[in-house]
């Protein structure tokens, strides 16, 4: 049997239709994004309360491009009545991935077929837009998000954890360091400041307006007839460009080796210059994508990479990490944002079954359950990236195998709420031991 595949998901406790009932824990949350706002949102469902402290000011500026939600993620939206029908409209709908050479050559097309079918939907669509329908959610189920914060400490004591944050003491019965890649909390975790390793990648990215695309002889057939998916793939580098929205609107992505160091992930304006010279050689279409990009929505981003953590988990148990803070994944994994989701979904549960006397258990628990699969979905980042970068070019048509995109059975068809509900009982008996 694959890992964390169970040969039958037996219903969870929970639904939607019934109030939960409440066991008194109170989270406090570090950080809005994909976890902490799941994590939010999956806590309220099991009968804790939760508080969200983010640092943005404002929710009204939408950062950021595509992002994408597998179907391990999408069954946590379904259980959040009125999210699956508000993400719909806005996310990309293609039947298949269209792979190329770098000189426009037509390799292979992987079509997803029954996928969906045999999984469940996914989403993919623009981080902001996705990001408001969750926030907004998270309100209605009364989550309270204080925004403008500053977290500048993280503490914890045998019975309560918090944080200082806009120089106000703040506490609840656990902490979730939901704070991302440059995360505060790890460095409480870990009892050390863990420093990132640079990947040997950066990435240029974009997401516009398709109107000129649909004017160009070159791209017009990327965005004219409905959403689209298409991959240039070549020797260390690959070009991702995905319509979205009946093909209004256009996203794309290219990574390539940089050897520059850098202390963190971070971003800046692209030059189109400088991302056309890289892909020297390359089909016209790429380029005209390139050139046709809008100067305020290239956007440079240099990869950075952690070891895996040797804990997600603080000495007294009442901090823990999530997502991006325990475990940044490369882009390439196309499971960052659904693993984040599944390590809030997990949480919830891993809290309601322990209960409040016992919350350290409960975030040991969720470390225990949920540490190895995430360490073997990271590194199917690596193998996609490598399976695209290092293929041998001369015989892809022979083997179209070797860059098709892996859809995991034991990624895809997992459910991260039912898997804690089956299997915390014996985790939690092993921590006791």
């Amino acid at each position: 049997m694959a890992p964390f595949m169970d040969e039958a998901i037996e219903p969870t406790p929970n639904d939607n239709t019934s109030k939960p009932k409440a066991t008194g824990i109170h989270v406090l949350i570090v950080g809005a994004g994909f976890a902490g706002l799941t994590a939010a949102i999956e806590c309220v469902r099991h009968g804790h309360t939760a508080q969200i402290l983010e640092s943005y000011k404002n929710t009204n500026v939408q950062l950021g491009d595509i992002i994408s939600f597998g179907s391990n993620s999408s069954r946590i939206f379904k259980r959040w009545p009125g999210v699956p029908e508000k993400l719909d409209p806005i996310c990309h709908r293609s039947e298949k991935l269209e792979y190329r050479y770098w000189n426009g050559e037509h390799i292979y097309t992987q079509w997803w077929g029954t996928e969906e079918e045999n999984f469940g939907k996914r989403y993919n669509g623009h981080r902001g837009e996705i990001h408001k329908i969750v926030f907004d959610h998270a309100v209605e189920l009364g989550v309270d998000v204080k925004l403008g914060q500053n977290v500048t400490e993280y503490f914890e004591t045998e019975t309560e954890a918090g944080v200082i944050s806009n120089g106000e003491r703040i506490t609840g019965d656990v902490v979730l360091g939901a704070d991302g890649v440059r995360s505060k909390a790890r460095t409480l975790v870990l009892g050390y400041n863990d420093a990132p390793k640079p990947s040997g990648y950066a990435v240029y990215r974009a997401w516009m307006d398709s109107a000129e695309l649909a004017k160009n002889d070159l791209t017009k057939d990327l965005v004219c007839n409905g959403d689209s998916h298409t991959g240039w793939l070549g020797p260390d580098i690959h070009f991702l460009a995905a319509s979205i929205k009946n093909g209004k609107e256009f996203s794309w992505v290219f990574t390539h080796k940089d050897e520059r160091n850098v202390e963190e992930g971070w971003s800046e304006p692209g030059n189109h210059e400088d991302a056309c010279k890289i892909l020297e050689g390359w089909a016209p279409a790429v380029h005209a994508i390139v050139r046709m990009t809008p100067p305020d929505k290239l956007v440079d981003w240099k990869l950075v990479y952690r070891d895996p953590l040797p804990t997600w988990v603080s000495p007294k148990g009442r901090i823990a990490l999530i997502g991006d803070a325990a475990h940044p994944f490369l882009p390439t994994s196309i499971q960052g944002a659904s693993q984040a989701m599944e390590d809030g979904s997990c949480i919830a549960v891993c809290l309601e079954l322990a209960g409040k006397d016992s919350v350290a258990d409960a975030l040991r628990g969720y470390e225990k359950i949920r540490y190895e699969r995430v360490r073997l979905t990271q590194k199917t980042g690596e193998t996609t990236r490598d399976a695209w970068h290092k293929a041998d070019f001369t015989k892809l048509k022979e083997n179209p195998e070797a860059i098709k995109l892996k859809r995991e059975e034991w990624v895809l068809n997992h459910d991260a709420e039912a898997h804690a509900y089956k299997v915390f009982p014996e985790v939690l008996a092993e921590l006791r031991r």
